[in-house]
């Protein structure tokens, strides 16, 4: 009878075991994925750093305000009317409510981010001989 138990407490670690280790590839891997969609270097950990801080990605943001790029005057147009009809004294959700306005909040960001960029890369012209 104890080597029975012995024998399932065996399996049982090495499939516990095996499992682990299966998820911890999957999540490297995923890991790898992100940071190749991010762009990677400097780029990549400030887009990492807004994910974190608004708990949003930035293509989940496009898909709740439902725009393809980061045209500020699409994104509050959209922004204007979800916020609008998901008001709550409408009838609508403030939980919709709250993500659409997430969703500007990181789009926003992202923008001041690509402007911040664009300003930096004209006062610092590139050097000549490198």
């Amino acid at each position: 009878m104890a080597k029975y138990i012995a024998q399932i407490i065996v399996l049982g670690t090495q499939v516990v075991a095996k499992a682990f280790a299966r998820a911890v590839k999957q999540e490297w891997a995923a890991s790898q994925e992100a940071a190749r969609r991010a762009g990677g270097g400097q780029r990549g950990a400030n887009r990492a750093a807004a994910n974190s801080r608004t708990g949003m990605t930035l293509e989940e943001a496009q898909q709740i305000l439902n725009v393809d790029g980061l045209q500020p005057e699409e994104v509050q147009k959209k922004y204007e009317h979800l916020f609008n009809i998901n008001d709550k004294s409408k009838g609508g959700s403030f939980y919709i409510q709250s993500k659409v306005f997430r969703a500007k909040e990181r789009i926003d960001e992202e923008l001041s981010q690509n402007t911040a960029e664009a300003s930096k890369k004209k006062e610092d012209p590139p050097k000549e001989g490198t």
